[in-house]
């Protein structure tokens, strides 16, 4: 059966993804090879593939496949996070459309139902993770809620409770009031937004003065108990002891003095609400003021603010400033410019809100984690964030654990019915260790009721690299023993703390070591706009219909383009256009080197052993440079490398040199040479473009049933000429300007012409000469001592070449041609001189880079002198 003539990725991509599936291609299991191990970031198990996923599990399958090639023991572990928040919100909005309020509903039978959603949903993501290619030991597949996984989140939090780690305690938190729970620091986005600032006058007590105050959120003058001062401010002097009335309630609070207010800001006196500020809070703390929470837990107003009860927040914003205005306490508005804090999770306004929760202490755990980071002993992936990542663990917070939800790890803590509480792994050792705690051999398990509260989702995931090996519950077991410390992990910036530096704290506390080796930060997929791709926005296509209409090939390509480590990602359809049509550079290629008949009685011509052996210095010489982009993480300068080194030095240069005339064969010896560089290009290319590779490596020789191109050797680089490597880049610059000195002239390929050459120096290599002369078609080369006035001429470093041609030379416009290269020359030789004039580039840059613009410059202006002769001997 022949060829098709267009590649269809339709008929390749599910065939050797079964057939790889089928095979164990991706499993793992422990051995004697050096393992290479990650662990898939789990996505939410509410997602769907979007943008991010697509470009982040690119590259992990193309590191992941290239180590496979080296003939490492790859271990890609996937699955996804139980994601609290957003996964109560999905089952309450499928609860709402069955007609079911959570309110109505006990625990267990809420879980019931989130349950049934994860089950239908929960592996969405992963499945459409396959149609992208991703090569990840499925088997291996975890789940944040697994039993196993639940059980190592409950020990180690039991762990760090015993070590004095966690604790219990009231402290102002982020409160999300739409999900109703509280979220960490990390989990609020700080936006800046059009305020207002509203200046409010106090009445001082007992007198006729009163006191102005500007803040941005008038309603929470319901909670003040206090208004504070500096005591260097010498206007408010006069106020210090006295007593100030909140208005509308009438409140009676005191002036208190503090160097913590900035006299400049406002009007230098600040209302004090310490249960909804932090900074107000410290204040309170320090001088012993109430507290009053005027919210309840959904941003609604309660009764301790006497007035609005029920009202949202922001709707009792606005009655509050009418009966202000009305009663003469509100003197001015202003526009104002702030940062307000957003929910990650629910984009709902955080409230600050005391509240009981637990924390965990971090200042500790941090230390190793920056240590280990700062001496790269950990790389990060770009350098860049290094500062971010210091600046966060130097000034790290406690860290609030729990969360108002019912899906989650639940929190291990047992209360009697006097308040007191015990932390066990059941209820069962609970009672045993409350009965001790006692001395009372009566209780029973009704006596006891389990903490209503979960685990941040965080909590769970920071023992990702360890607890997907049980390396928390059987920490000596062979496959933590053998996978741990992982490889590499690829993941976002934006989570850096989140994530990426808690489970280097994970890490070192409970494995005494790295949860891995190198951390490579993607950057944002972005739209033409520079806008973040989202669904919402209506800027991010659908990345299973990309995968349709490009391949999953051409679509993964697309994607690794342009995107460097740490970078955003500038996303353009055309990108994913442009990998679609290097599947078919690549498919049109094959086609052309299976169409040639072999004649094995013929002999190699001179001109195709010169370009097999060019190529095979090229392609050694490139595979180096990959090598090095790889261990820099540079991935996309390994793609462009790959894909020039395919695209314009084999498909435009080498084949052109081996093909054999139309209708004629090829000789024994290029065939088979032809066919193991395409092998081996094949090889290279596979990692990024693993289904059409694999196609064309079973077809271009007979494999056995379990072969496949994921397991073949990945090519390494041999010894290559550079020399040669660098005469044909003076070759292609000939045979460029030859090419079009026939298109101008319409001199078609068929009739040869003569090439005459004077080398400027005398060195000019005639030994590719076979070559120039298959490429551009020439009767002879001949080497000349003198110019030839009535010739097209053109200078390609220290030669000169002429052709003659039968058509009689415009001198006038030869002149002018060879003026504006003279010159473009000249511009060319004043930016060398500038930079060779440069001190600070002469001391500071490699030898190798200083003797190369020397040598730039010392043939610019051999190019210079000999443009000069020719147009002076042209005028004459």
């Amino acid at each position: 059966m022949g060829i098709p003539t267009k590649y269809d990725p339709s008929l390749t991509e599910d065939k050797w993804y079964k057939f790889w599936q089928k095979n164990g291609l991706f499993y793992s299991d422990p051995d004697n090879r050096e393992p290479y191990t990650i662990v898939i970031p789990p996505p939410n198990v509410t997602g769907v593939l979007h943008m991010g996923h697509m470009l982040n599990n690119t590259i992990q399958d193309v590191l992941i496949r290239r180590a496979r090639m080296e003939g490492k023991n790859v271990c890609w572990v996937p699955g996804t996070d139980h994601a609290s928040i957003a996964t109560e919100a999905k089952v309450v909005a499928m609860l709402k459309e069955r007609g079911i309020n959570k309110n109505d509903l006990s625990r267990e039978e809420f879980l019931k139902y989130a349950w049934e959603w994860k089950e239908k949903h929960g592996g969405i993501i992963l499945e459409q993770l396959k149609k992208l290619g991703a090569s990840c030991d499925w088997r291996r597949t975890k789940f944040t809620m697994d039993n196993d996984m639940s059980e190592s989140v409950i020990k180690v939090f039991i762990d760090l409770y015993n070590k004095g780690q966690i604790y219990r305690g009231i402290r102002m938190v982020n409160w999300d009031p739409s999900a109703q729970t509280a979220v960490s620091d990390e989990e609020v986005i700080h936006k800046e937004v059009q305020s207002k600032l509203y200046y409010i006058r106090y009445k001082i007590e007992n007198s006729e003065d009163f006191v102005t105050i500007a803040t941005t959120r008038p309603e929470t003058i319901l909670g003040d108990t206090a208004i504070c001062v500096n005591p260097g401010d010498k206007r408010f002097t006069s106020f210090k002891g006295k007593n100030a009335i909140v208005p509308l309630i009438n409140r009676v609070v005191p002036v208190i003095q503090d160097e913590y207010v900035d006299m400049e800001f406002g009007t230098g006196a600040l209302k004090i609400t310490p249960a909804h500020d932090i900074h107000d809070y410290e204040i309170g703390h320090k001088y012993n003021l109430p507290s009053i929470d005027i919210f309840n837990d959904d941003g609604t107003m309660n009764s301790k603010a006497e007035l609005y009860i029920g009202s949202d927040r922001f709707e009792a914003r606005k009655l509050i400033i009418i009966d202000l205005e009305n009663q003469g306490y509100l003197t001015k508005v202003e526009d104002y410019v702030n940062k307000i804090g957003y929910s990650e999770r629910t984009d709902a306004v955080i409230e600050p809100k005391l509240s009981m929760q637990w924390f965990c202490n971090m200042k500790e755990m941090a230390k190793p984690a920056l240590e280990n980071l700062i001496n790269n002993n950990i790389n990060l992936y770009p350098s860049k964030f290094i500062n971010t990542y210091r600046y966060w663990m130097e000034n790290v917070n406690d860290w609030c654990i729990s969360r108002q939800l019912w899906w989650g790890h639940r929190i291990p803590a047992f209360y009697l019915k006097n308040g007191d509480y015990v932390i066990a792994e059941n209820i069962e050792d609970a009672l045993i260790i409350a009965k001790q705690k006692t001395k009372n051999s009566q209780l029973s398990i009704d006596d006891l009721h389990q903490d209503d509260d979960v685990l941040d989702t965080w909590f769970s995931s920071w023992l990702w690299p360890i607890s997907v090996f049980d390396g928390i519950r059987n920490p000596d077991n062979e496959d933590i023993n053998y996978y741990y410390p992982t490889n590499d992990l690829i993941t976002a910036p934006e989570i850096l703390f989140f994530w990426v530096a808690k489970m280097i704290m994970a890490g070192y506390e409970y494995r005494g070591d790295k949860p891995f080796n190198n951390v490579y930060l993607t950057g944002i997929v972005r739209d033409e706009k520079r806008r973040k791709m989202s669904k919402s926005l209506g800027n991010s296509p659908e990345p299973l219909e990309l995968i349709k209409k490009y391949g999953a090939d051409g679509v993964r390509v697309g994607m690794l383009f342009c995107s460097p480590a740490g970078g955003d990602l500038l996303f353009d359809e055309a990108l994913t256009e442009q990998g679609r049509n290097f599947a078919n550079k690549i498919w049109n290629a094959f086609r052309l080197i299976k169409g040639w008949k072999e004649d094995k009685k013929i002999d190699q011509p001179e001109h195709s052993k010169l370009g097999i052996k060019w190529f095979r210095s090229k392609l050694n010489n490139n595979l180096k440079i990959i090598d090095d982009h790889y261990s820099k993480y540079r991935i996309s300068d390994v793609l462009m490398t790959t894909y020039r080194l395919f695209w314009d030095d084999f498909s435009s240069w080498y084949l052109e040199i081996i093909k054999p005339d139309f209708g004629k064969p090829i000789d024994k010896v290029s065939l088979k040479e032809t066919i193991d560089i395409f092998d081996k290009l094949l090889r290279i290319i596979h990692p990024f473009m693993p289904f059409i590779t694999e196609e064309l490596w079973q077809i271009i020789q007979k494999r056995s049933d379990r072969e496949s191109i994921m397991i073949s050797p990945m090519p390494e680089p041999e010894d290559y000429d550079a020399v040669l490597i660098e005469s044909f880049e003076e070759l292609k610059d000939v045979t460029t300007n030859l090419r079009k000195i026939r298109k101008e002239k319409k001199i078609p390929f068929s009739e040869s012409i003569p090439l005459m050459v004077k080398a400027v120096s005398g060195d000019y290599k005639n030994w590719l000469d076979p070559v120039l002369s298959r490429l551009v078609n020439l009767t002879e080369i001949k080497i000349i001592e003198q110019k030839q006035k009535d010739a097209i001429s053109f200078i390609i470093k220290s030669s000169e070449y002429f052709v003659s041609v039968t058509e009689k030379i415009n001198v006038d416009e030869e002149i002018k041609r060879l003026s504006e290269e003279l010159s473009y020359s000249k511009g060319f030789l004043s930016t060398i001189s500038k930079k060779l004039d440069n001190k600070s580039f002469i001391n500071n840059a490699p030898e190798k880079v200083v003797q190369n613009e020397r040598k730039k410059q010392s043939d610019t202006l051999a190019r210079i002198k000999a443009l000069e002769e020719q147009i002076e001997n042209m005028k004459n």
